[in-house]
């Protein structure tokens, strides 16, 4: 008899990101390489997904739903099952058909994902209707949910204060995409993006205007006439993350700002920094710091406890305001040996988070359940 693990595909549900979807369809790519014999891996989609849905990740088939992605997410928060059926259902965010079932005699399961809690603590930084939508969604997973995925211990703590789930929280942690890997062209990609030799790199947008001017004014304060490029910036926050930088004492002719890249185009800008910078001390996951970490970066970090949590020794820390950090980064930069160091302790640290690891975490997760 076949056990299939159902994972929910819906890259157009609320609060979900680029990263949120690369997640989704990394993790069903391990689930299926990592599957226990006997078990299939099939996905869930809404009636409007791609044709290629997860195929491509080795999923045995996708149960499309009769309903598109926009009817699917208000049926689910409503407590209807938007025609996904039962069984056991795994999703890397909250999209999720939550309702009562029966996980003794039927062996159904529901396990869902929740990935940061900025529609609790920094609402400003989503579209109010997608904060609604999640927070809606987390009540629905105390009342239904057999599990609820957090990525880090200091998330969970932070989880468990704002929902009833006991030992329902579990810790599984995310990877960078299995995509990053420093391209051949990485030369040409960088001067196709119109990007100078060394720099330091930042992750955020104007939304977190408050982490974005620490890291800014951080490097200021190294001293270093350095460049600065901004990743993942939305599309039309550059002049907000201009006016930042000027407000942080730095002009505009060393800021280059950026939106989302794939990976590869990702990796590449990575490969050409010098060191990455992590001001925040946010509880959600560090995808950035993440994919800094797999390429061997020498990484600065605001200390905070999801950060060394999350990194150990594979960076150096300072305290969270401009001055320490900005005197850590010149340390860390005005030393061949240091840099070299914190690139070779950065790699090694990367290699303890892979899909593949995550998948079998999520297999023994529903074993247990």
């Amino acid at each position: 008899m076949t056990t299939t693990l159902r994972v929910v595909f819906d890259p157009s549900a609320p609060a979900t990101g680029p990263d949120l979807v690369v997640a989704s369809r990394e993790l069903a790519a391990g689930l299926v390489a990592t599957a226990p014999s006997g078990c299939e891996v099939r996905a869930i989609v809404p009636s409007d997904a791609g044709d290629d849905t997860l195929a491509d990740q080795g999923v045995a088939a996708a149960d499309r739903l009769p309903v598109g992605s926009a009817a699917a997410s208000a049926l689910w928060r409503r407590g209807l099952r938007a025609g996904a059926g039962d069984g056991l259902i795994h999703s890397a965010t909250l999209a999720a058909p939550l309702v009562r079932h029966d996980r003794v005699h039927d062996h159904d399961q529901t396990v869902v994902t929740l990935w940061d809690v900025r529609p609790w603590d920094e609402p400003d930084e989503l579209p109010r209707a997608d904060a609604a939508w999640s927070r809606a969604m987390l009540r629905r997973a105390v009342r239904h949910a057999d599990a609820v995925v957090v990525p880090t211990h200091e998330l969970a703590r932070r989880v468990a204060e704002l929902a009833p789930l006991g030992d329902r929280l579990r810790v599984i942690a995310g990877a960078p995409s299995d995509d990053l890997r420093v391209p051949t062209d990485e030369v040409g990609r960088r001067r196709e993006l119109d990007l100078p030799d060394g720099y330091v790199l930042l992750a955020g947008s104007a939304a977190a205007s408050d982490r974005l001017r620490t890291g800014l004014e951080a490097v200021v304060r190294s001293g270093r006439d350095t460049a600065v490029v901004v990743i993942d910036a939305p599309e039309g926050a550059e002049p907000a993350i201009v006016e930042l930088a000027a407000a942080a004492g730095l002009p505009e002719r060393r800021l280059h700002v950026r939106g989302h890249l794939g990976a590869p185009d990702r990796a590449a800008v990575m490969a050409g920094a010098v060191a990455y910078l992590a001001p925040a001390d946010s509880r959600a996951f560090p995808w950035r710091t993440l994919d800094a970490l797999r390429l061997g970066l020498p990484i600065v970090a605001a200390e905070s406890a999801t950060h060394r949590e999350l990194l150990l020794d594979g960076a150096t820390f300072a305290a969270g305001d401009p001055g320490s950090l900005g005197d850590e980064l010149a340390a860390t930069l005005s030393s061949t040996s240091t840099v070299e160091r914190l690139a070779v302790l950065a790699a090694d640290r990367g290699r303890a988070f892979s899909w593949a690891g995550a998948a079998e975490r999520v297999w023994q997760l529903h074993a247990e359940l």
